[in-house]
């Protein structure tokens, strides 16, 4: 795809708030994306977030298209929780997935009551949070799946408040 092409689908996205109607399409989406980025057994896992354990959840449309979608949760440490990422892979590689995640950190740095951000993610998307800002914590091997290691990463965001 051309650069400007790219730039202009990035800017063209709009990212809104989920909608129960959007379940079906995010499932589509998710998989789409098994077992490259997923296992499996995690097509049920997210069914049931979609359903019962939502703090925040947004999805990302380019035009009439939902191509997208990624959650935050929040606990009781003053800890905002990057979730379930998922963009369509067509639409993947293009700073799609970027502008999701900003705007998620954009709205967990608006919470007073939030000083860090973390991140589960496996060894097949750390790369792009590491990019992103987030550092490595922790490492488990086969966590997910066989084959699928879980990187637990964070981002400070107390600190960017101060300065």
């Amino acid at each position: 795809m051309e650069k400007n092409l790219e730039v202009n689908i990035v800017e063209a996205v709009k990212i809104r708030e989920y909608h129960p109607d959007d379940k079906v399409r995010l499932l589509v989406i998710l998989k789409l994306n098994v077992p490259k980025y997923f296992p499996e057994s995690k097509l049920k896992d997210f069914e049931e977030y979609l359903e019962n354990n939502i703090v925040k959840y947004f999805v990302v449309q380019l035009g009439e298209e939902l191509i997208g979608g990624g959650g935050i949760n929040l606990d009781v440490y003053n800890t905002g929780k990057i979730s379930w990422d998922c963009i369509s892979p067509k639409f993947q590689g293009l700073g799609i997935g970027r502008k999701l995640l900003k705007y998620r950190i954009e709205y967990l740095k608006s919470l007073n009551n939030v000083d860090k951000i973390v991140v589960r993610t496996s060894q097949l998307a750390h790369r792009f949070y590491v990019k992103n800002g987030f550092v490595l914590q922790n490492f488990i091997e086969y966590y997910w799946a066989l084959g699928y290691h879980s990187y637990h990463m964070e981002m400070c965001i107390l600190e960017m408040r101060v300065n």
